[in-house]
């Protein structure tokens, strides 16, 4: 972490940014990518689509910024149809306020939930009226300042630099920030507030003790390798692009996107119902990756 810290920092002040990156708040987006995509033709003499999440301008992809965020959206909304359910009138606490949580809260929003919390390493607010999102698009990636600014914009809204949203009651939990960020104590409100779901949108969001407890007490967890997986997906779009020189509008690369994370969602449920226990989507996506990699050794001779 201390390298990353210091590496981003490195590059926020060859970008022209103010001050470093607070820690625990370290992120990448085209900004950050078009300086490292532009010193590897540098170093390389190279021009080509070694890079994803390269700026529109020079050979990204259309809904790479929102792909995280969405597709972890795309995933829960598989999970709740289990439930006979959707996000229409859900309640969404998410964490964290950069491109994950920004984006699964505006297509959570756009499917009839209620996002009402963000948060950052400083603290979190509370919009019991549901978060305006270009106001937090405003404070954050316009002027990637501090979550607290929310509150002044928005009558209502409460900023707390003490707990964590985990406090709020909700139907849907989508941790979008760091990793264990979500642990034992946490699960247990979640799980005494009625929590229907939670999936990460972070790597590793959750700790053991938590998920065991979301287990036990059928709150329905989508691990972040299958949940959150939207980013490397759209990557792998963009590439596609990049190879056939072609250039797909938002639709079309969104549609993508969804059919890719409904297709994850298809092949880990079926997977844990097949070896584990139905709805157990930590087993399934573990089990589906294994057997996945197992097959394909088998089939090229390698074992």
């Amino acid at each position: 972490m201390a390298f990353c810290q210091s590496f981003v920092n490195e590059i926020y002040r060859h970008i022209g940014a103010d001050t470093d990156v607070p820690a625990g708040d370290i992120g990448v987006g085209a900004r950050e990518i078009g300086f490292i995509y532009g010193q590897y033709k540098r170093l390389t003499g190279l021009v080509d689509g070694t890079m994803t999440g390269k700026s529109i301008s020079y050979g990204g992809s259309l809904v790479r910024r929102e792909a995280t965020g969405y597709g972890l959206v795309y995933f829960t909304e598989q999970m709740l149809s289990s439930l006979n359910t959707s996000f229409q009138g859900k309640r969404v606490v998410i964490s964290g306020a950069g491109n994950v949580a920004i984006y699964a809260a505006e297509k959570a929003a756009q499917l009839g939930a209620k996002v009402l919390t963000f948060s950052d390493s400083n603290g979190y607010i509370l919009d019991p009226d549901g978060v305006d999102l270009e106001t937090i698009k405003h404070i954050k990636e316009k002027h990637r300042a501090r979550i607290s600014e929310y509150v002044k914009h928005r009558k209502g809204a409460e900023y707390f630099d003490k707990g964590v949203v985990w406090q709020v009651p909700c139907d849907v939990a989508l941790p979008c920030a760091t990793q264990n960020e979500l642990n034992e104590d946490d699960a247990k409100t979640l799980i005494k507030n009625n929590c229907l779901a939670v999936a990460e949108g972070s790597n590793m969001s959750t700790t053991l003790e938590a998920l065991s407890l979301f287990q036990k007490n059928n709150v329905l967890y989508g691990p972040g390798k299958a949940a959150n997986a939207g980013g490397v997906s759209v990557s792998a779009l963009e590439m596609a692009q990049n190879s056939a020189r072609l250039y797909w509008t938002f639709e079309e690369v969104d549609k993508k996107l969804q059919s890719v994370m409904q297709n994850i969602y298809r092949q880990v449920s079926e997977t844990a119902a097949r070896y584990a226990t139905k709805n157990d989507l930590v087993a399934g996506a573990n089990i589906g990756g294994f057997v996945k990699v197992c097959e394909s050794m088998l089939l090229q001779g390698i074992i």
